[in-house]
């Protein structure tokens, strides 16, 4: 009997149920794959193995997936896998009969643009707060920081990379004083410790991913022309070294798709799964608002299509609120050495639907490479009762690609022309620099002359003389002073004349 019931081939299968000697094959439903899922486990228990099942599941559904590649070997997705005694072995438990090996269609990203296409946003679209996380500043600094995007809001000035940043934060500290009365205190220790965060961040190479183009959602929802779901690798080897940009990132990439994918319910099939490894460095030393902004995003945005699934070591390293709404669960083996372990074991065994025939704290510990405790959803959203189940292998090359072909692959990626050349527009940076140097221009130029500088430039003693006597396009000369005044004096005589007449007449006075 099928362990799954309801299940079609539309469906994704995981692996084949092993609990009690008639049980059948496992699947994740593909209409149910909006509804969030964890994959669980300990090093080395076959985690990764499960992602790319899930990965090559979804794309052969249609639907395009993005996931990182913290080690390296998630890359072999693109590559078709080579059928080994062993892996032969383990379809004929599982009941595969039509398996073939199979490459799928991916496109390769990277922050830092060497192993896959760029990923860039710009400072303005990545917003203070998760900025002030990747920073690690404090709640004073946040303020500040908070207080520079205002600003240059309402100066009409463009953060676009660093660079732009920067230079705001260079004039914050020129007019501080202003700026304080205006939008709150600044401090100049404040506004230090952000340049020093800035130049850290550069040096760790995060200055490459602000700037443009910036990352279009369209190009991550991709399908191929057969009807295959895309699927999206980011490259996070070196990324997952710097923690903070690792989950800052995306969870940056969540709530933009949070925010800009429309409303449309329950779909036949998600219109992206989003997979996010080493999910304990979200919620490490994040603050309260910032968890709350995670479960906000993860439970609206099944009603947008998205699917997200958590990957990490323990189930307890996601917060109950968030656990909660993860129907689908893949439990891989934990070792309950220490307490911590031993806690762990308990949390996930009570995460799951009992099972009578199925002991689950005793088995998590028992679970060998490629086993594990599996749960989905069924119709109307019921999870199923757990099941200890071997995992269905993918057919794809379960290993690292060679840099030849990664690079093959990337030169036949359609996006790459978008993307890996670089675009450097004006912004504030540049805005800012046009001020200063039309600032020192103006500066520099010289003051109006005086009336008496005007005379001496144009011819010395004599010239001035002249002027005197016959002046200048400014000032009237003695000859022109006189011929006025005499003119006045006549014309007063005359005036008088004529007016005593007037008033003769009129009175009958003689003249």
């Amino acid at each position: 009997m099928a362990s799954t019931p309801g299940a079609t081939q539309n469906d994704i299968l995981i692996g084949k149920a092993v609990t009690t000697p008639d049980s059948g094959q496992v699947f994740l439903h593909t209409k149910l794959g909006n509804r969030h899922g964890l994959v669980a486990g300990a090093t080395g228990t076959g985690k990764t193995v499960t992602l790319m099942t899930l990965a090559e599941g979804f794309s052969r559904q249609g639907v395009p997936v993005f996931l990182a590649d913290v080690k390296g070997d998630v890359a072999g997705l693109a590559m078709p896998g080579t059928l080994s005694d062993k892996l032969q072995a383990r379809l004929g438990e599982i009941g595969i009969a039509d398996f073939a090996p199979a490459g799928n269609p991916t496109v390769f990203w990277d922050l830092f643009g060497k192993l896959g296409h760029p990923v860039r946003t710009t400072v303005s679209e990545m917003g203070p707060t998760l900025l002030a996380r990747i920073l690690e500043l404090n709640d004073t600094q946040s303020g500040v920081l908070d207080i520079v995007f205002k600003l240059a809001d309402d100066r009409g000035l463009l953060l676009l990379d660093l660079e732009d940043l920067r230079a705001l934060l260079g004039l914050v500290a020129d007019e501080r004083k202003d700026i304080s009365t205006s939008y709150g205190l600044v401090s100049t220790q404040s506004v230090g410790a952000i340049q020093r965060a800035l130049l850290r961040l550069e040096q760790e190479g995060g200055a490459h991913f602000f700037g443009e183009p910036a990352l279009e959602l369209n190009d991550l929802m991709r399908t191929t022309s057969d009807g295959r779901g895309v699927i999206n690798i980011l490259a996070a080897d070196s990324l997952i070294l710097k923690p903070r940009l690792y989950s800052s990132f995306l969870l940056w990439l969540l709530s933009e798709l949070f925010e800009q994918l429309p409303e449309v319910g329950d779909l036949d099939r998600p219109k992206l799964v989003f997979v996010f490894d080493e999910a304990h460095l979200l919620f490490d030393d994040a603050p309260p608002a910032l968890q709350q902004r995670v479960e906000q995003v993860v439970r609206i945005i099944r009603s947008k299509g998205v699917g997200v699934y958590f990957c990490s070591q323990f189930p307890d390293d996601i917060p109950d609120n968030i656990l909660g709404q993860l129907g689908n669960r893949v439990q891989h083996a934990l070792r309950a050495f220490t307490p911590r372990d031993q806690k762990a074991v308990k949390t996930a065994a009570e995460t799951f639907v009992p099972n009578p025939a199925l002991k689950v704290a005793e088995v998590i510990s028992q679970l060998g490479t490629g086993e594990a405790l599996v749960s989905t959803l069924q119709d109307k959203g019921v999870p199923m009762p757990v099941e200890r189940t071997l995992v269905a292998p993918p057919r794809c090359r379960m290993g690292a690609i060679t840099e030849a072909e990664r690079a093959q692959l990337r030169a036949g990626s359609p996006i790459g022309p978008k993307y890996d050349q670089s675009v450097d527009r004006e912004s504030a940076a540049e805005m800012l620099a046009k001020r200063a140097e039309t600032a020192a221009v103006q500066a520099d130029a010289p003051a109006a002359k005086t009336r008496e500088q005007d005379d001496q430039e144009e011819g010395g003693i004599g010239q001035s003389i002249k002027d005197a006597v016959f002046g200048t396009k400014r000032r009237q000369g003695m000859v022109e002073t006189m011929a006025k005044q005499t003119a006045r004096t006549v014309g007063n005589q005359i005036g008088r004349q004529i007016l005593r007449g007037l008033l003769g007449g009129i009175f009958g006075g003689k003249r």
